[in-house]
């Protein structure tokens, strides 16, 4: 992927097309239900949603899903020029129970069951395999749909025994003389019997990561290779056998001797989506390291680290605080790695370092009120970030319910906002965004674009009870899940 100025594409139409949980107005939302983690799978075919009460709900594409067009119909579709667009549908498909409420006696802490991450791994033998995890206990589950029958029509007054035969009632009236079956039942029964199958889903926990994070665990990510995966904390990061739950390796660990000197955590980490021995991991100081594991087995030495030059003038007080980034997200090449700070989404180019080659701020309205932020603690709120299949547009997610979604390119607008709904506010559109400086990046033939706050969005009022921090790309339809509170919309182009 070449982010380029031929490669601008105009920004896309979004359209409402489902919620799940939707709630009344006023209505008083359990803290268990609201939404912590939201993942589609490789094919975009299922949707994991995690909640803060344990539980992972499934749903599944019911709309061309493995259906794919024929081959005259697509021949005309060419030569006309024109293509077919369907809203996509998903459906509920089945929840279990991933994790429970526990009790650390050796610290004396307890364990949530909020579910941090879940991740989807390789589907064999068409069983869908997926993993999840709280702050300390990571679990790989098996779901799998089984055909079972279901007897939907079956008249009692037909059960009739060898031995009482006479005694029925209806065999004694009509002077019915049938033989019966092997197992004493009347042939009569089993000929108005009608069965039928249906599919059942079954749920089973197939194996149990834990007892190797000392602090929370903030991020979980499959490797390329289909049989290893990691789990990062604040300050380790762990190499597991997806067939091995009581051993990993630890491959990152920044715990100073003296932890008086700690300077920064790892907030986010990611392996590459090709090569299976890359990973990137951002800090809370706004560093985004990259790592390549074939350097040594202990890998706190990076192999580059991307950083933000202009960010390192002037300072105050809440500088390191919004700095820390929050989510970090590979394009589907591993060319380019997207970032989420407290203020602003990043697009960073891994072959250049020196500085983004976009920057999105998202709600520069409330950089007068940080300290009002910081009062009530939510300056440490964390945001997500997604990037499409394609590579050219970003989103991310805002106070007050607020989608912001982006294109990259010379032709784009600066971003749309869309505020979670079934009537979603759309703001107008602003003028694109202005060059700032050159980048020494020859992929964006000489562009750097920084892209501005929506004007219509800078006098509201923050709303912090009510933000919208949990989001997914599909990966390969413009469709996007987003969560507020404990509902789940879908918006698609």
């Amino acid at each position: 992927m070449t982010l380029s100025r031929e490669e601008s594409s105009p920004p896309l139409r979004w359209k409402f097309s489902q919620v799940f949980g939707e709630r009344c107005p006023g209505e008083e939302v359990q803290d268990i239900d609201i939404v912590s983690a939201i993942e589609f799978d490789k094919t975009g075919d299922y949707l994991a949603v995690g909640d803060r009460g344990g539980r992972v709900v499934i749903f599944e594409r019911k709309d061309g899903k493995h259906t794919p067009r024929p081959s005259v119909y697509r021949n005309v579709l060419e030569r006309f020029d024109s293509t077919v667009t369907q809203q996509p549908e998903y459906r509920y498909k089945t929840e279990f129970q991933s994790h429970e409420p526990e009790f650390d006696y050796l610290s004396s802490t307890e364990i949530e069951e909020k579910i941090n991450k879940v991740r989807w791994c390789a589907t064999p033998n068409g069983a869908l395999f997926l993993l999840s995890t709280n702050d300390k206990t990571i679990k790989l589950w098996k779901i799998k749909e089984q055909k079972v029958k279901k007897v939907q029509n079956m008249d009692p007054n037909q059960v009739v025994s060898s031995e009482n035969s006479l005694l029925a009632e209806r065999s004694f009236m009509s002077g019915q003389d049938k033989r019966s079956v092997g197992n004493g039942l009347h042939l009569e029964w089993t000929e108005n019997m009608n069965a039928d199958t249906e599919d059942a889903v079954h749920t089973r926990c197939r194996k149990v990561y834990g007892h190797a994070h000392d602090f929370n665990i903030n991020s979980i990510s499959i490797n390329s290779d289909g049989e290893t995966f990691m789990s990062a904390d604040d300050l380790r990061v762990n190499l597991w056998n997806l067939g091995i739950g009581d051993q990993c390796f630890n491959i990152i660990n920044i715990k100073p001797p003296n932890m008086e000197d700690l300077t920064e955590i790892i907030t986010s980490a990611e392996f590459h989506p090709i090569h299976c021995n890359l990973l990137a991991y951002g800090s809370s100081r706004g560093f985004i390291r990259l790592v390549d594991l074939r350097q040594s087995a202990l890998c706190d030495h990076s192999a580059r680290i991307l950083q933000d030059g202009e960010s390192r003038g002037s300072k105050s007080f809440f500088t390191e605080i919004i700095a820390s980034i929050s989510d970090i997200k590979f394009s589907r090449d591993g060319q380019h790695i997207l970032s989420r700070d407290y203020m602003n989404l990043k697009l960073w180019d891994v072959r250049s370092g020196s500085s983004p080659i976009a920057v999105f701020k998202i709600h520069e309205h409330v950089q007068p009120k940080l300290c009002d932020l910081y009062n009530n603690d939510s300056i440490f709120d964390k945001f997500e970030c997604c990037i499409s299949g394609d590579g050219l547009h970003f989103a991310t997610g805002s106070y007050s319910d607020v989608l912001r979604i982006f294109s990259h390119g010379i032709g784009s607008e600066e971003g749309i906002t869309i505020q979670a709904g079934r009537n979603p506010k759309r703001p107008s559109q602003q003028a694109p965004p202005r060059a700032r400086r050159s980048s020494l990046s020859n992929l964006t033939r000489g562009f750097y674009w920084q892209a501005h706050q929506n004007s219509s969005l800078c006098n509201e009022e923050i709303s912090c009870d009510s933000k919208l921090s949990r989001l997914a790309w599909h990966p390969t339809t413009n469709l996007i899940a987003c969560a507020s509170t404990n509902s789940l919309f879908l918006y698609y182009v």
